[in-house]
């Protein structure tokens, strides 16, 4: 790369990070902005237009497998792992906002918190959060790992874990990899399985919310939980 293309990409850059304090910046030139802390030197313009294209988002961008971002022509491991990182620490945010106030108190952030963990994941994954007695989120439980349409539950294991945690409620979360289908009759039933097990030693069933592409689905407010 000769003079004049290092100083107009020099110049490119400082033109991205002037936007950005101007709060100017259209999705792709957000994201080439980041990259060019990951890529630093490398003209990374097309790259970012490129990711937008397949993914459709940043968000999508963000919450996409580590895998999935490296079949990308110009990412590679350290690339991967800077957005990744980004996406982390989005999660830890939501995380310990919800463990310093009561989940009901702002739903959309829960929502936000449980797409954030299961957008873009090509497996049922089943998680349970434990609340305490102000519905303080606990801990949050990888349950299980499953295939495309299907993870397993052990009910018995849930409530030992509770029991161990000093648990007063329960979430069940869990995604379907495709978008926009709602809970199964399976996800109904071992609903109630779980509710009346739990219930048998006073502890609360709060909701059993359901990732599908960009929606999340309450089963409460669906009334499935009676």
């Amino acid at each position: 790369m000769n003079s004049k293309d290092v100083s107009y990409r020099l110049g490119h850059r400082e033109r991205l990070r002037k936007k950005f304090s101007d709060g100017k910046l259209v999705d792709y030139e957000l994201l080439e902005l980041l990259l060019t802390y990951a890529i630093p030197r490398c003209d990374v313009h097309q790259l970012a237009r490129e990711l937008i294209d397949n993914y459709g988002s940043l968000y999508n961008i963000i919450t996409t497998p580590y895998e999935s971002l490296l079949k990308n022509k110009g990412i590679k491991e350290n690339t991967a792992i800077f957005i990744k990182s980004i996406h982390e620490i989005m999660m830890r945010g939501m995380k310990n906002y919800l463990s310093d106030k009561p989940i009901f108190h702002d739903y959309q952030k829960l929502s936000e918190y449980c797409k954030l963990m299961l957008h873009g994941k090509n497996v049922e994954e089943f998680h349970i959060l434990y609340l305490d007695s102000e519905y303080k989120l606990l801990f949050d439980d990888l349950h299980s790992s499953g295939t495309t349409d299907w993870a397993a539950v052990y009910p018995r294991e849930i409530l030992k874990r509770a029991l161990e945690l000093n648990a007063m409620s329960i979430v069940m979360l869990h995604n379907h990899p495709q978008s926009q289908t709602s809970f199964s009759l399976a996800d109904i039933e071992i609903t109630t399985e779980l509710r009346n097990i739990l219930k048998s030693v006073n502890i609360d069933l709060f909701d059993h919310l359901l990732v599908s592409g960009n929606i999340v689905y309450s089963a409460k407010n669906m009334f499935l939980i009676k």
